[in-house]
């Protein structure tokens, strides 16, 4: 690995998080990021971790690979995060970290999280992977808790294709997650250059018109191990960790990371440019929208919508050529059906449930509204 560009790397990323560049480790995937932060811990099999029920699968996976339990609480259909006022009674002697999400760039209630893990002696760190580049009360978002993992996947903030970093706020972790970087599996050559292929050809194919055909067949190629994916085969159906799992990060990425991160402030403003115009055109017409008081804590990666009918809504925007995002489709998303090997009894969480049958994602990074804007107006029937 070219070490110079590494520091450039890091470099940047600090600039935007604002915090010592020492403290930043750089992974193959961001869930890596959180499976370090927990084998740094040193826990015991069976500990618990809690964790909202409304996440990606990939996770409590992290959780279940370092031999761990996840614990999930339920989550408020304002916030789309974890419900404060359950989390108390889900901590039990066996409980010794938290994780605090900030869903779609959103966080919220970390000061109250922080205050109830001080007080049971937890450890809590920050899913920042819809998040970074946001503020929370003034600080940026991964500023609060011991730790906070990022993404850099292809739909994240800012994007390496796949990739992730964690950034450590616990001083007396440090050596314990330095001690990990010797035991990095190196990605190999044709990880590297099957990535940088892909790379080039989302620069150069993919638009709105070839973009969902696209993504759906990459998904596909994905979910069978044909090609490097956000979520491998395996990761989809096994709580099973693989041999290559803890993989380091790759030239490749940290190309892409640098030059990606010189448009993150204009995006992030981009996005919640347009998050404020669809609160606006939501409100003026009672429909369901993120509250205006959300919006200083929010980055807006995508804009969370409830709609009366997700497959027949997803279907015209299609035909329209609006680009929907589909995250949360699960409260484990993208796992559909029985979620029991997962610790996950969909019962026990209503909130997360009932709001995974209901949403899509407007986007946000669109220069141009307009169409989008329209294609609500035109279905405004099928807005709840």
């Amino acid at each position: 690995m070219n070490k110079k560009k590494n520091q450039k790397y890091k470099s940047a990323i600090s600039s935007v998080l604002q915090c010592d560049e020492k403290k930043i480790f750089l992974y193959w995937k961001g869930r890596i990021a959180l499976y370090a932060f927990l084998k740094s811990l040193d826990l015991k099999d069976g500990d618990e971790v809690i964790i909202p029920a409304f996440t990606c699968v990939v996770v409590p996976n992290a959780i279940l690979y370092a031999n761990l339990r996840p614990i999930y609480v339920d989550i408020t259909s304002d916030t789309y995060n974890m419900d404060v006022h359950q989390l108390e009674k889900s901590i039990t002697n066996k409980t010794k970290v938290i994780i605090c999400q900030n869903t779609f760039g959103l966080s919220s209630n970390i000061e109250e999280i922080i205050a109830l893990a001080q007080k049971h002696s937890l450890y809590t760190i920050e899913d920042c992977t819809h998040g970074f580049g946001g503020f929370y009360d003034g600080k940026p978002n991964g500023s609060y808790c011991d730790a906070a993992f990022y993404s850099t996947q292809w739909n994240k903030p800012f994007s390496t294709g796949i990739g992730g970093f964690l950034v450590v706020n616990n001083k007396s972790l440090l050596d314990r997650i330095f001690a990990l970087e010797a035991i990095k599996i190196k990605p190999k050559l044709i990880e590297r250059s099957v990535l940088r292929f892909l790379l080039s050809f989302r620069k150069f194919v993919v638009n709105k018109y070839t973009q969902w055909t696209l993504v759906k067949f990459y998904r596909f190629l994905s979910k069978q191990n044909l090609i490097i994916g956000s979520n491998q085969g395996g990761e989809l159906c096994s709580t099973t960790m693989t041999m290559d799992y803890f993989k380091d990060i790759s030239n490749v990425q940290i190309t892409a990371g640098i030059k990606s991160l010189r448009n993150i402030y204009r995006l992030n403003e981009l996005r919640k440019k347009n998050a404020h115009d669809y609160t606006e055109f939501l409100v003026s017409n009672r429909k369901n929208h993120v509250d205006i008081s959300l919006f200083e804590n929010h980055i807006f990666l995508k804009y969370p919508l409830l709609v009366k009918n997700r497959k027949q809504f997803s279907e015209l925007a299609k035909n329209s050529r609006i680009t929907l995002g589909d995250w949360f489709l699960s409260p484990l998303h993208p796992i559909e059906g029985d979620l029991k090997k997962w610790n996950f009894e969909r019962e026990k969480f209503p909130i997360a449930n009932l709001l995974s049958t209901k949403i899509v994602n407007l986007p946000t990074d669109v220069k141009n509204n307009s169409e989008v804007m329209k294609f609500l107006e035109q279905n405004l029937e099928l807005i709840e």
